[in-house]
């Protein structure tokens, strides 16, 4: 049975469940900000994934990523799995600009979030859960 942590819980929506991972959308209209939660009870480090789950995860954060390009067209994508502070693995995917508040550095710690609007929030997870299942139906999946 999987649980997603209440920290994740708190600070995001969820989009859409994929193949292995739930997909996210962090509440911080500062950054196009994706996280990817692998739907496996206790695990806290991408290789306690099994192999087949590992190729999975990689193949879905590349489309998380090519959403992100797509929809948003950033300069750069973080991809990063920190889990300092949620133990539960998950894969943050952020959109970057030259000009966001916390460029060149990272995300986290570089201001205050600004929550979606609930407007802002309908329309991006609109855009994003469509973008995802668009890719499913041309990868037949």
């Amino acid at each position: 049975m999987f649980t997603l942590h209440n920290k994740l819980k708190d600070d995001t929506l969820e989009i859409i469940s994929l193949a292995l991972s739930r997909v996210l959308l962090m509440n911080d209209s500062s950054f196009p900000w994706l996280v990817l939660v692998p739907a496996r009870d206790g695990i806290r480090e991408i290789h306690e994934l099994c192999v087949g789950d590992r190729a999975v995860l990689i193949e879905e954060v590349a489309a998380a990523s090519e959403i992100i390009q797509g929809l948003f067209s950033p300069d750069k994508i973080n991809v990063g799995a920190l889990g300092n502070l949620v133990p539960q693995l998950h894969i943050h995917v952020i959109g970057r600009f030259r000009a966001d508040s916390a460029w060149p550095g990272p995300v986290w710690g570089a201001g205050t979030a600004r929550p979606y609007t609930e407007e802002e929030l309908n329309t991006v997870s609109v855009r994003i859960r469509k973008a995802f299942q668009q890719k499913e139906r041309v990868h037949g999946r």
